[in-house]
């Protein structure tokens, strides 16, 4: 039988290992696994590589693991956004290494990844320094830049709901990421805000197959990045 339900987040999240790739969810705070990324914290993997979408803000959260020394390279679009300060005062430090990927292509690198695809082709880095050492081709009258997939040891991500099977559910804006970092990832962690049972899913609503889901934890009241910086939470 199959039930991809585990017991605990410390369990969920015990093999990620030093120096792992870890692509975690979020657009900010939508879709981003607050109670996966504290747990990392505490179980102390470091000399990580992150991939999101920015580094998070005040001092929770990705911005936590950051402030906390595990990560020693985020690839991202926004390093520098409201309230996200940790990192721009590493970095500024020479303390952490940074790969900026224009958000277009941050997705298409992760989708490519998922998919098999080792590299394609975009116009837009095409003249910048995000060009720089990379392979560039003329079609049909346009210059191009070549980029690289981007793959991970592990995904972490937040859902709405999810059945043992793994099938999973978002709430709105919280599928951005999330379903291509699934598909990209060797194992993928989820926490969600509750388990239903089998068929209880719309199957139309489903935005990532129990194929690519390894681990589920179920998180009912799951806490929101926004409120922690607001009321000027640190973790740990």
């Amino acid at each position: 039988m199959i039930n991809k339900n585990i017991a605990s987040i410390p369990e969920a999240i015990a093999d990620i290992h030093d120096g792992a790739t870890v692509m975690v969810g979020g657009f900010g705070e939508t879709g981003s696994p607050i109670e996966l990324i504290h747990a990392l914290i505490d179980q102390g993997a470091k000399d990580l590589t992150v991939i999101n979408n920015n580094t998070g803000s005040g001092h929770v959260g990705l911005a936590a693991l950051i402030e906390n020394r595990r990560v020693a390279k985020m690839i991202c679009s926004y390093p520098r956004s409201a309230n996200s300060t940790v990192f721009p005062d590493l970095f500024s430090k020479g303390e952490i290494e940074l790969e900026l990927v224009p958000q277009g292509t941050l997705a298409e690198r992760i989708r490519a990844g998922g998919a098999g695809v080792p590299a394609f082709f975009t116009a837009t880095s095409v003249g910048t320094p995000l060009a720089d050492g990379k392979e560039e081709r003329h079609f049909e009258g346009r210059d191009y830049v070549m980029e690289r997939w981007l793959k991970a040891d592990f995904a972490l991500i937040k859902c709405k709901a999810a059945d043992r099977y793994g099938n999973l559910v978002y709430n709105k804006t919280a599928r951005n990421f999330a379903p291509i970092m699934a598909t990209a990832a060797a194992t993928t962690i989820v926490q969600t805000e509750k388990f239903v049972d089998l068929g209880d899913l719309d199957p139309e609503a489903v935005a990532t197959p129990g194929l690519f889901v390894d681990r589920i934890i179920e998180v009912p009241n799951p806490q929101l990045e926004s409120v922690l910086v607001k009321e000027g939470k640190h973790y740990p």
